[in-house]
């Protein structure tokens, strides 16, 4: 019988599997969509499905519980503004776990984890920057030839 096992360990000391659970929601709600093994994906889910639904609450309290769970505001800002207008009409089953495949070095099952009517374009947040800012330096670099 499985009486009183709350959760999966993961092979963590409990601070580890905490940290972990904070950085994988980070970058699930940043980028809507995260590439992980399966157990941790599991793992994640439910964690994921209680952040939208606390977010949907517009309380002061709801804002205070989303910065502490997730100690970064703008990932609160992100759950409180956009991905509750966007799964306000929804009572659940935000996200979706999607097997892809095996991992080649170990073979553990792998798998996407992504939010339902996720946005397309949040997973370049970090890409533009990176663009415009060698686009800056092309301009910058031109600029001084032609000084020259």
């Amino acid at each position: 019988m499985r009486h009183a096992f709350a959760n999966k360990k993961l092979n963590r000391t409990s601070e580890h599997r905490k940290a972990l659970l904070k950085n994988m929601l980070n970058s699930l709600i940043k980028y809507e969509q995260i590439k992980t093994t399966l157990p941790k994906a599991k793992f994640l889910r439910p964690q994921a499905e209680k952040v939208i639904t606390l977010g949907k609450k517009d309380t002061l309290q709801t804002t205070k519980i989303l910065i502490s769970k997730l100690q970064d505001t703008n990932s609160a800002n992100k759950v409180k503004k956009t991905l509750s207008k966007r799964y306000e009409k929804r009572k659940g089953g935000y996200t979706r776990i999607i097997r892809a495949g095996f991992r080649y070095g170990d073979n553990a099952p792998m798998a996407i984890l992504e939010f339902v009517d996720r946005d397309l374009n949040a997973k370049k947040v970090d890409k533009k920057k990176k663009e415009s800012s060698k686009q800056t330096e092309k301009k910058e670099d031109k600029e001084i030839a032609s000084k020259k």
